[in-house]
Parts: C-alpha cells; sequence; structure tokens
C-alpha cells in the first residue's frame, strides 16, 4: 500500500491526545470497509468486523492497544468452493514507540547478537508522525486469524493422485550423447 493509499479500515488516533487513563473506543466496519477488506484478504465477503480496544499511554511516549477483534466472514471452500462461514475472535494487545525510540531496539550481548523470545513479548511497534491507525491494527489481527485452507463440514479431499519413482526421474539431458565417440 502506498502512502497516497487509504486503508480498509481506519481509526486514526492522535497520539497527543491519549492519556496514561485508558479510554474505551469500540470500532465497527461500514458496508463499504467491508467490501474492501473482503477484497483486501481475498475472501468472499465480510460480514462483519468490530472490535473493543483500550488505548492508553505506555512508558513516557509510547502507547498501548489492547482489546479483542471480532469477525464474520465467508470464505470458499478450498475442495467444492461453496461459501463457508467462519467467527474470527483475537485478543489485540500492542505497544507502539516513536521512531527513533531506544524502547524499540533489540538488546545485543557482548558478541554483538541479538536474542528474541519467541514465547516472550512481541517488540513495540514504530510510529512515524503523531498518529497511529487503531483500525490498522484491528484489521491486522482479525487477518492474521483467517483459515487459509477453509473446508466445509465433512469434506474431505478425494483420493491422492502422488507420483511413483519413476516419474520423479529427471531424463539426463547428457544421455544423448553416450554413444558418441571421439575421434
Amino acid at each position: 500500500m502506498t502512502h497516497d493509499e487509504k486503508p480498509a479500515f481506519s481509526y486514526p488516533v492522535k497520539v497527543g491526545n491519549i492519556s496514561a487513563n485508558a479510554v474505551t473506543v469500540r470500532l465497527s466496519a461500514d458496508d463499504q470497509e467491508r467490501i474492501a477488506l473482503a477484497a483486501l484478504w481475498n475472501v468472499v465477503e465480510v460480514e462483519s468486523l468490530s472490535a473493543e480496544l483500550q488505548i492508553n499511554r505506555w512508558k513516557k511516549d509510547g502507547v498501548r492497544i489492547r482489546g479483542r477483534v471480532a469477525a464474520k466472514i465467508v470464505q470458499a471452500c478450498v475442495v467444492t468452493l461453496e461459501p463457508v462461514g467462519s467467527q474470527i475472535s483475537e485478543p489485540i494487545d500492542v505497544i507502539f514507540v516513536p521512531e527513533g525510540s531506544r524502547l524499540a531496539r533489540i538488546a545485543a550481548n557482548d558478541t554483538g547478537e541479538m536474542f528474541v523470545d519467541p514465547e516472550g513479548p512481541d517488540l513495540p511497534e514504530v510510529f512515524t508522525g503523531d498518529t497511529i491507525d487503531a483500525g490498522t491494527v484491528v484489521a491486522e489481527h482479525a487477518a492474521l486469524a483467517i483459515d487459509p485452507y477453509p473446508r466445509k463440514d465433512g469434506v474431505a479431499f478425494g483420493e491422492r493422485i502422488e507420483s511413483t519413482k519413476e516419474d520423479d526421474v529427471r531424463p539426463n539431458p547428457f544421455a544423448v550423447l553416450k554413444d558418441w565417440k571421439k575421434d
């Protein structure tokens, strides 16, 4: 997405207006936004998308967004291409820090290696300017929860077609030269 394009679902929040006390924000996508999200996510339809968020200051200059996103989507079954409905309910817990903040850096050990704990907390996201788009955060969390291979209940793939060992052997391009003799 270029900087000129408007996100499919947007709710800009001015960082300067955020206090240490959490503010509850309820978001829901309108018809146009749901159509744009369906195209972005490559699904048949987004029936609904909503979120309830708590937004507050984090440390000195950061922002924390916590809450839950809920969505109802319709996808095409990977076997029959029939519509398959699914529900998404995902937690959101994201910390944003301004560009250049020391809180966004990964600490390196004395050998210069950086270690990230895969089970530990995520590193803070970096924002530029004075605005964070909470709608984009909601849309990203919902998108990550979409089943990439939806199947209608009770539907299974048919008989598997597998190649044999002979099918997997590639012809040697130099085989035509085996009878060639140098004089």
